[in-house]
């Protein structure tokens, strides 16, 4: 028997998938274009925006005749337990090959944004928590393994990580960015893509581009960033993890800007992404982002022309489940209306990923190796790390924690005996099971309370809940203030509740009018601190919220950015002392919740001054946190030079715990740029690295940085590096400045491109 050449994996890629491509027909290449989504739900409330609307019937024996593209979603739809999920995904691999003259199967994609969202697995905590950590390698570490989870399961895809950047945090997705800094958001997100293409899974990087910089923080509203702020705000991220993570896909925002779509602007799909940056992977539709073209954005006039915006542009597959890129794109190819080449090109880069992925090889086979254990101890040991190093300790101004072993706690607020408490909308539990309630949640999920409880066993500990959410009752007041007034300390445990398009206080639709904490928590929290008894806040949140009203009137202020399964834990270690405190800020801590939006990448003007009343100046700034220790930073080498436009800089420091315990100190690198030839940030992160030391330990550091990490675009769209005046600033946070390096750039200014450094090397 003679194999055909596209089965023959001793041939390169290319060839094997243009001998594939010359053997099919139009409907067969189209086939490869769209995924289905099997059991999506067609009434009540979805996972999507407007599932409801947008799901259109199907006859699955007749469809997958011609191949199928992708398989949407087989454990993050419903509550399946995993073995079962696995074998049912393996049989139904099976058919769509056996239906298909080739024999293909789909490639099966998931979310995994805060973990694989499937029943009983491991809810991680949410990446806003991740930028918290600071910990590139462990986040990569967090990659790896829920990339394995999911390809044991029999997933090719994951839609992860998102890479937007926060320009707004009244948006309800805060939660699922990495935080406010392009550099911040670039490290980490790239550590995570390493970690889940690792593991054989392809890393879908979202939202490109531009989906967080949405008018008045509304969810898909359009986006108004200028030439510049889109360049070097919102892209960097997305190239870093391109280039250095080696991202196999990317997923087209739901957004336009400037009047286009992105899922209709060749411009962005193709010209930067593919011609500029060599990105040869496959581009996907957010889910029915290319019938909103006709539906939302009306730059469409029925479906045809939607899949012809969309393939034209460069997006390869639309998804969750055909609309588009079935028969209305098959019948405008056959009439001539749809240039074939089109459907050749996005076939072509489809299959190209399915023969890398193995599923075009005669051995391949779909069935799970061995049983599914996917909330592992070595899993849950994982999301426990992650969440104690993103815990930001942001106030403890008398040192009123670590709490007493033996001492009467009162706990109070809604989020302190709530599971979900700590979890994000993009987490299993609460994604999907909130529509199955008599569903358990399958994973171990210990509350504030509860490891409060277990941390400290000869404590006295009483609890409250005082008020709801999001709800107006103030009826358990009282009995909160009860609680608080008969304890030596008073943890409010107050936040969000995750969920999904006006269903929670955050995530996906849930958007903030203001920074107010939600419902009447302020007013709780107002009539905590008139008992007297010292209070503790601790915040689990998916957004900053302003804290300025309770400034100086608290004992000390925690914050957790939805900490996962382990986060209870992760909390009560820090406020027993067993975990000493290492988070930093991703984001700023408003002083007052109007005056948005505002993040710390400000011009001169976007600064405090005299010509407003309104001083946006944060309460606890980007890169701020806490510790039980003290360091020291010594021996600080860093004197004046100068060095070429394409020169580099070293600069170092000595980092001492001075204290009596062990600690991890941040060490933030940023970069100010006095004068240029278009307004720039007055500082910005483009360095950091996270130590780890004992009571009277020291590790010096050396940051390397490059000319090319000052560049920016100048007015005429270029990015460049000018001669001039720069700063170099080592701080504990954006505004706590410990050292000063000042540089002269010297020489002509320099065009960069591709070939640019996007990282500053520390040697520690």
């Amino acid at each position: 028997m003679t194999t055909a050449p596209w089965r023959d994996p001793a041939l390169p890629v290319d060839t094997r998938v243009a001998d594939l491509l010359s053997r099919m027909t139009l409907e067969e290449k189209a086939a490869q274009l769209y995924g289905v989504w099997v059991g999506a739900a067609t009434d009540g409330d979805g996972v999507a925006p407007l599932q409801r609307e947008m799901t259109a019937e199907y006859d699955w024996d007749e469809l997958i005749t011609r191949g199928l593209g992708q398989l949407t979603r087989s454990f993050g739809t419903a509550p399946v337990d995993p073995d079962v999920g696995a074998r049912a995904l393996a049989r139904a691999q099976r058919r769509i090959a056996a239906a298909n003259r080739f024999g293909i199967p789909a490639v099966a994609h998931e979310e995994c944004l805060a973990g694989f969202t499937a029943w009983r697995a491991t809810a991680y905590p949410v990446p806003l928590a991740w930028g918290a950590s600071f910990d590139p390698e462990l986040v990569e570490q967090v990659g790896r393994r829920i990339g394995r989870d999911l390809r044991a399961a029999g997933v090719h895809q994951g839609l992860a990580p998102v890479l937007d950047v926060v320009r707004d945090p009244r948006w309800g997705r805060v939660e699922e960015t990495i935080g406010e800094d392009p550099y911040l958001v670039g490290t980490i997100g790239t550590a995570y893509v390493r970690g889940l293409e690792s593991a054989g899974v392809v890393a879908t990087l979202k939202h490109f581009a531009g989906y967080a910089s949405s008018a008045g923080a509304r969810n898909l509203a359009p986006v108004r960033a200028g030439v510049r702020e889109f360049a070097d705000v919102t892209l960097p991220p997305f190239e870093m993890a391109l280039r250095e993570g080696g991202a196999r896909s990317v997923m087209a925002a739901y957004t336009e800007t400037d009047g286009v779509p992105a899922s209709a602007d060749p411009g962005l799909l193709t010209g930067l992404l593919r011609e500029e940056w060599g990105f040869t992977g496959t581009v996907v539709a957010d889910y029915f982002g290319i019938a909103f073209l006709q539906s939302l954005h009306r730059v469409a006039a029925d479906e045809e022309e939607a899949a012809h915006r969309a393939l034209a542009a460069g997006i390869d597959v639309e998804l969750p489940t055909v609309k588009c890129y079935g028969k209305p794109l098959v019948a405008a190819v056959r009439e001539g209306r749809v240039p074939q080449a089109l459907v050749d090109r996005a076939a072509r880069r489809v299959l190209l990923q399915k023969c890398e992925l193995g599923l075009l090889d005669e051995d391949w086979r779909p069935e799970p190796e061995g049983p599914l254990d996917l909330d592992s101890a070595a899993n849950r040991a994982l999301a426990g790390r992650l969440a104690q190093e993103s815990v930001v300790l942001l106030d403890n101004p008398d040192g009123l924690l670590p709490l007493a072993p033996d001492t009467r706690i009162a706990v109070v607020g809604p989020r302190a005996a709530d599971a979900l408490a700590m979890l994000g909308c993009y987490s299993f539990p609460s994604h999907v099971l909130t529509h199955h309630p008599d569903t358990p949640l399958g994973i171990e999920i210990p509350t504030v309370l509860d490891a409060l409880r277990s941390e400290l066993p000869d404590a006295k500990v009483t609890f409250a809940e005082g008020c709801g959410v999001a709800d107006p009752d103030t009826a358990g007041f009282a009995e909160a203030v009860a609680r608080a007034a008969e304890a030596d300390v008073c943890v409010a445990v107050l936040g969000d509740r995750a969920g999904l398009f006006g269903r929670g206080t955050s995530g996906e639709g849930c958007d903030a009018t203001d920074l107010r904490l939600p419902g009447v928590q302020a007013e709780l929290l107002d009539a905590l601190v008139a008992t007297g008894v010292p209070v503790v806040l601790v915040l689990l949140t998916g957004r900053p919220y302003a804290l300025g009203r309770w400034h100086g009137r608290l004992g000390a202020v925690v914050q957790a950015f939805f900490p996962g399964e382990e986060g209870g834990p992760a909390v009560a270690g820090v406020l027993s002392g067993r975990v000493n405190p290492s988070g930093r800020l991703p984001v700023s801590v408003p002083r007052l919740p109007g005056g948005q939006p505002w993040t710390y990448l400000q011009p001169p003007l976007g600064l405090a001054g005299e010509v407003s009343s309104l001083d946006p100046t944060p309460l606890y700034p980007f890169g701020h946190g806490r510790s039980y220790t003290e360091f020291a930073w010594e021996d600080f080498a860093g004197s004046a030079a100068d060095i070429g436009t394409d020169g580099s800089y070293d600069l170092s420091l000595t980092v001492r715990n001075t204290g009596d315990r062990a600690g991890t100190e941040v060490v933030q690198l940023y970069l100010h740029d006095p004068v240029a030839s278009v307004t720039r940030p007055d500082v910005r992160l483009i360095g950091y690295q996270r130590l780890d030391l004992a009571p009277g330990a020291a590790r010096r550091l050396t940051f390397r940085f490059h000319a090319d990490l000052s560049s920016f675009t100048d007015r005429t769209g270029a990015r460049v590096v000018e001669p001039g005046e720069l700063e170099l600033r080592l701080g504990a946070s954006s505004t706590e400045v410990r050292h000063r390096a000042r540089l002269r750039l010297t020489g002509p200014t320099r065009v960069v491109g591709a070939e640019r450094r996007l990282r500053c090397e520390v040697v520690a």
